[in-house]
C-alpha cells in the first residue's frame, strides 16, 4: 500500500510529431508486389509518415517534447530527467543528450531506453519509480523511432508496416490525489525468442578484432547491421496470447475490473492485434484508441502519439481509467493502468 507521504506520478501533458512526408499504399504498389486492399485488410494501415534526408529521430523527439513542455506550462529548467525510448538513435552511444540540448533542459539528466515497441511503457515505469522514491519531481518521457531507415523496401512483409514518429509526456510528482495518476504497471521479457523480431549486427568474420594478424588491416571492413527481420506469424501469436494476460494482472494489482476500463491504448502494431486483444479482454472495440490507419507502426512512438491525439481530440477526460500496453522486439511487453487527471 502506498504511504500517505509517498508521492504519486501524474501525466500532466502530452505532445506528438510526425514527418510531413507520407507514403500511402498506392505509392507502395508502384515499388513492390502489393495493393491497397492487400495491405489495409491485413494490417489496417493506409499510409505511414517517413523522415526526409534533412530530418532525424531527434528532430521528431524534440518537436514532440516542445509540444508537451508548452502544454504543461512548466519551466523547462525544472525538468529533472529525460528518458528517450528509441531503437533507432542518431548515435549508438545514445541520443537523449542531443534531445536534452535541443529542448534546453539544462538541469536534466538524460539517457536512452532501448526496448523497441515497449519502450514508452517502460519509460513511464522508470519515471514512476524515480518519482515515487523522491529522487526526481519532473520527468520528460519520449518515445521516438524512425524504422523507415531500417526496413528493406523491397520486402512487402515488413516495409508496409512501419512509419516514423515521436510522442512525449511530462510526468510529475503529486501528493494531492493518491487515487489518480499511474496506478500500477507490469513488465515482461522473453529473451529466448529474441530472433522473432530483430535488427542484428553481423561481424565481418574475415577480419576478427580478436585476431592480432588482422588488427592493422581493419579499415572499413567492420561488420554491418541487417535490415529489420520479423516472423510476423509468431509475433502476432505472442501479442494476442501474452498482452491480455499482462493487462489482467496489472488491473488486478490495481483492484480494477476490466469492465471499468474507459480507454485501451495498445501499441499500434496491427489492426487485427488490437481487435483480438480487446476481444480477449471482453472490451467493446469502441473503447480502443486506434490511429494505425494514418501512421502505421511507429514502434516506441505509437502509444504516446495515440495518447496525445486521444486527449487533444476530447476522447480522454478527467477521471478516465486508461490502460496502455506495449509489446515487441526482445521479446518484451508491458502494461500500465492510469487514472487520468487532466481536465478536458
Amino acid at each position: 500500500m502506498q504511504s500517505l507521504t509517498q508521492p504519486s506520478t501524474h501525466i500532466i501533458s502530452t505532445g506528438s510529431a510526425v514527418p510531413d512526408h507520407h507514403i500511402d499504399n498506392y505509392q507502395l504498389k508502384a515499388i513492390i508486389d502489393t495493393s491497397n486492399n492487400w495491405i489495409s485488410t491485413r494490417t489496417g494501415i493506409s499510409k505511414r509518415h517517413v523522415i526526409s534526408s534533412e530530418e532525424s529521430v531527434i528532430h521528431l523527439a524534440a518537436n514532440a517534447s516542445e509540444q508537451a513542455i508548452q502544454n504543461s506550462m512548466i519551466d523547462r529548467h525544472s525538468i529533472d530527467l529525460i528518458l528517450l525510448a528509441t531503437s533507432t538513435p542518431n548515435d549508438l552511444f545514445g541520443s537523449a543528450s542531443q534531445l536534452q540540448a535541443l529542448v534546453k533542459a539544462k538541469r536534466a539528466a538524460a539517457f536512452d531506453i532501448t526496448a523497441a515497441c515497449s519502450g514508452f511503457v517502460i519509460g513511464l515505469a522508470i519515471a514512476d519509480q524515480f518519482i515515487r522514491s523522491g529522487t526526481y519531481n519532473t520527468v520528460l518521457v519520449v518515445g521516438a523511432d524512425v524504422l523507415s531507415q531500417w526496413v528493406d523496401w523491397s520486402d512487402r512483409t515488413t516495409c508496409i508496416l512501419f512509419g516514423d514518429g515521436a510522442g512525449a509526456a511530462v510526468v510529475q510528482s503529486s501528493t494531492r490525489n493518491k487515487q489518480s495518476g499511474i496506478l500500477g504497471f507490469e513488465l515482461n521479457t522473453r529473451g529466448l525468442e529474441c530472433n522473432q523480431l530483430s535488427i542484428k549486427y553481423i561481424p565481418n568474420e574475415n577480419y576478427p578484432l580478436g585476431n592480432s594478424r588482422h588488427f592493422n588491416k581493419m579499415g572499413d571492413r567492420n561488420g554491418h547491421y541487417t535490415t529489420l527481420q520479423m516472423n510476423g506469424r509468431e509475433v502476432y501469436k505472442f501479442a494476442v496470447s501474452e498482452v491480455p494476460q499482462s493487462i489482467l494482472r496489472c488491473l488486478s494489482k490495481a483492484s480494477i475490473s476490466p469492465k471499468h476500463i474507459d480507454w485501451l491504448i495498445l501499441h499500434q502494431a496491427n489492426q487485427r492485434i488490437l481487435e483480438a486483444v480487446a476481444s480477449k479482454l471482453e472490451i467493446s472495440y469502441e473503447k480502443v484508441i486506434s490511429n494505425i490507419k494514418f501512421y502505421g507502426n511507429t514502434s516506441a512512438a505509437s502509444i504516446p502519439i495515440a495518447l496525445n491525439e486521444a486527449f487533444a481530440n476530447g476522447y480522454i477526460c478527467n477521471g478516465d481509467i486508461i490502460v496502455i500496453a506495449g509489446f515487441g522486439a526482445g521479446l518484451t511487453w508491458g502494461s500500465m493502468v492510469i487514472r487520468w487527471d487532466i481536465l478536458c
